[in-house]
């Protein structure tokens, strides 16, 4: 995302289903300068993109315009994840009081019309007047939300699920206060005087029960993010000058150092500048292992200290601290919509309005063509049309396995960026890896210095060390490492260039030392047989002849071989991409298990081979961690970051490995594809409900009580459903 594009996230009140979502959509789509808004029913967050900052202002008036409301400010009240928990937990309140207020009156509405019971009710309860008095509570208070988002709605000429509930209710409550008021009238067309206060007031009722169970079924889809919130250690004990001192986690800056004794969660990310540890990082990255740490090796804010005392520089505090960073990706992840959805946010747009017109057909056909009673059996059929076709569980079946997904990856170290990377990764069907970084430690040494001119060894190293000196790529380190390691002093260097994708140049005491690949010289078997043990070769050359050579190793990643192993199984076509020389390549590559290796390929080459896989038919991941895979990560269907490598590769890519385990690339693919089969579920559980049930409404089968039971049944079962994928194995 560039620069120049804006990104504002906020809450909306009062959606319902997934023309809820539409609506809201098309409002915040029509502010001028907005290039694209999603709408998540599941987190109850709306976001917008824009070349410019939309004020506040004007998106509130947009989702107040279509019946909602936008909870914007923040103000010193604190975050807006803040501000959403109060505010669901005052809405919460108030759907259990109202529900209960509905459910306990429809009880007593019903005790006193129902035939077989209504003979054993108080005579208070088979008033008509009482009955009326008591339905007009829940109609117009419980049910008033119904009302002003259906009223909001028509006015803008849209339809939503508010809107099937207030025209049925509306319709059994208007009815049922005309048999009160006018009996006479009803029996002079021979109708049975009956009113069905009971209908409204039990449809509403259980409507609202419905959303309560959903209410609270959702907030466990949301876990993931409380459990990492919950991580943060609340204080740090900061060493100024000769006294170490507790202050909150919030007044901790960057460049101080900070204490960490056994048993204490490491408060914010740092160096650690003496002592060392066993650190459990399980609950940021997913391994179970704790790891060794020592002076110099970064620690993660919210990991635990196991065993030694030791002391850290604080480098990211805050927003900027890898646990602040993994929340707002994963919050991100949950918020954002997967194409599936857009599908079902399109039909549901059309639903309603064709609900409608499907009821107005049902109770015109009874009326015309019904029995004896036929108007009360058209508006009972009618409203049984109306209610049982509210489109809620379709706006739910995917934000609820898509916020469950994201946060199981979470808790198990893969960060996912959107839901699209989650609904792309279990279609891919090959898998790219980059080899230094990814494949291997990415942390290479030198095995062995080989003389070809009239210097010693020592003396190539010192040569070549003072060149590395200055260049960052993972060799050059191995070599000034190893160069440092035998007290070796380096000379230094003037004109020091480095020559994308072959080497470094420079003077060392007046002398032109190249290091890098091969320049014009033929091979010698020396390197060839260093290279057949999957070794990387490193020429030393003094005034452009060669005078050594340098045989440098990096070890492969244990996750590496059974990674392959697994995604070979799943029948993914595993590649491996690497700068280093064909000979090179191909033992490291047999050593793993992989089969394809595109050998000696430039930095800036790596995306266009990346292409060119994908021209062949093929669903690319690229799995990398390096700035120069960058490009390759973001022209990839979708692109792995490890963790461990640098931001860029991270920004570029749609699932980043917080662990160093590649098992985590085949978990990613599982995870994707178990949310896309709960989806799929989802949908099809949310569809097929529609298509089988509102057939059997039009023809009288359902009453329009049961109608609402079975659909805030399908709501919660939807929710329910998404609940399921934490019990899978990844």
């Amino acid at each position: 995302m560039t620069n120049n594009i804006k990104k504002q996230t906020f809450a909306i009140k009062g959606m319902h289903c997934a023309s809820c979502v539409y609506t809201n959509e098309k409002a915040l789509k029509s502010i001028p300068g907005v290039t694209s808004a999603v709408v998540n029913l599941a987190t109850g967050k709306g976001t917008i993109v824009s070349s410019e900052v939309v004020p506040d202002r004007a998106i509130k008036d947009a989702v107040k315009s279509v019946g909602y409301e936008a909870l914007v400010e923040v103000g010193e009240s604190g975050t807006l994840d803040d501000k959403i928990k109060k505010e669901k937990a005052v809405e919460l309140k108030n759907l259990k009081t109202k529900t209960f207020v509905s459910l306990t009156i429809g009880a007593m509405v019903v005790w006193g019309s129902f035939p077989g019971i209504m003979e054993i009710a108080p005579a208070v309860f088979k008033n008509f007047y009482v009955q009326m008095v008591l339905a007009g509570i829940v109609q117009f208070w419980a049910g008033f939300d119904f009302y002003r988002a259906a009223i909001s709605s028509l006015k803008h000429r849209l339809a939503n699920m508010d809107t099937l509930v207030a025209i049925g209710t509306t319709v059994a409550f208007v009815y049922s206060v005309f048999v009160t008021f006018y009996p006479e009238f009803f029996m002079s067309l021979n109708i049975e005087v009956m009113p069905y206060y009971d209908v409204s007031a039990v449809i509403i009722g259980l409507i609202l029960l419905g959303r309560l169970f959903e209410a609270q079924a959702k907030a466990g889809t949301g876990e993931a993010i409380k459990k990492l919130m919950g991580l943060q250690a609340k204080t740090a004990r900061i060493i100024r000058g000769n006294k170490e001192i507790d202050i909150p986690i919030s007044e901790v800056i960057v460049g101080d150092m900070i204490r960490v004794r056994p048993g204490e969660k490491i408060p914010v990310d740092g160096i650690i500048v003496e002592g060392g540890s066993a650190i459990d990082e399980s609950m940021v990255t997913g391994e179970s292992i704790p790891v060794d740490k020592h002076k110099g090796d970064t620690v993660i804010g919210a990991t635990m200290n196991k065993s030694g005392s030791f002391v850290f520089k604080a480098t990211k505090v805050g927003e900027d601290s890898m646990l602040a960073q993994i929340i707002k990706l994963v919050t991100e992840a949950q918020g954002s919509k997967a194409p599936i959805q857009r599908l079902a946010d399109v039909i549901s747009s059309y639903f309603v309005p064709i609900v409608i017109m499907m009821a107005i057909a049902t109770f015109t056909v009874w009326y015309v063509f019904g029995p004896s009673q036929a108007a009360i059996m058209a508006m009972l059929n009618a409203i049984a049309v109306l209610i049982i076709a509210c489109p809620c569980a379709m706006g739910l079946a995917t934000p609820t396995a898509i916020m469950v997904g994201t946060g199981i990856g979470a808790q198990h170290g893969i960060l996912i960026r959107d839901a699209e990377s989650l609904e792309t990764a279990h279609k891919i069907k090959t898998v790219v890896f980059d080899k230094t970084g990814t494949l291997t430690h990415g942390k290479p040494e030198v095995t062995d210095v080989i003389v070809t001119g009239p210097y010693n060894n020592q003396e190539i190293l010192k040569m070549a060390a003072a060149i590395e000196k200055n260049s960052e790529h993972p060799l050059g380190e191995a070599i000034v490492k190893k160069a440092e390691a035998g007290k070796l002093s380096f000379s230094k260097v003037k004109k020091f260039h480095s020559i994308t994708g072959k080497g470094v140049e420079g003077f060392v005491d007046n002398k032109k030392i190249y290091v890098g690949k091969l320049l014009s010289d033929k091979k010698k078997k020396e390197a060839l047989d260093l290279e057949k043990e999957g070794k990387t070769v490193v020429y030393v050359y003094a005034e452009k002849k060669m005078v050594g050579i340098i045989a440098i190793a990096d070890t492969i990643k244990e996750s590496a071989v059974d990674a392959v192993s697994a995604l070979n199984r799943m029948g993914i076509e595993t590649v491996m991409i690497t700068g280093d020389n064909q000979a090179t390549a191909s033992a490291i590559a047999k050593k793993v298990g992989i089969e394809r290796v595109l050998a000696e390929v430039l930095p800036q080459d790596k995306e266009r081979e990346v292409k060119k896989l994908q021209r062949e038919g093929k669903i690319v991941a690229m799995v990398g961690d390096g700035i120069n895979d960058a490009p390759a990560l973001a022209a990839s269907d979708i692109g792995i970051a490890m963790g461990t490598g640098t931001d860029v590769a991270m920004e570029a890519a749609g699932i980043t490995l917080v662990n160093k385990s590649l098992m985590s690339v085949v978990s990613a693919l599982k995870l994707s594809a178990k949310t896309m089969k709960t989806i799929k579920l989802n949908l099809f559980w949310a569809f097929a409900y529609n298509v089988v049930l509102i057939p059997v409404a039009m023809v009288g089968l359902i009453s329009p009580i049961l109608a609402s039971g079975a659909m805030a049944f399908s709501s919660v079962s939807v929710v329910l459903n998404s609940l399921g994928l934490k019990r899978v194995k990844i």
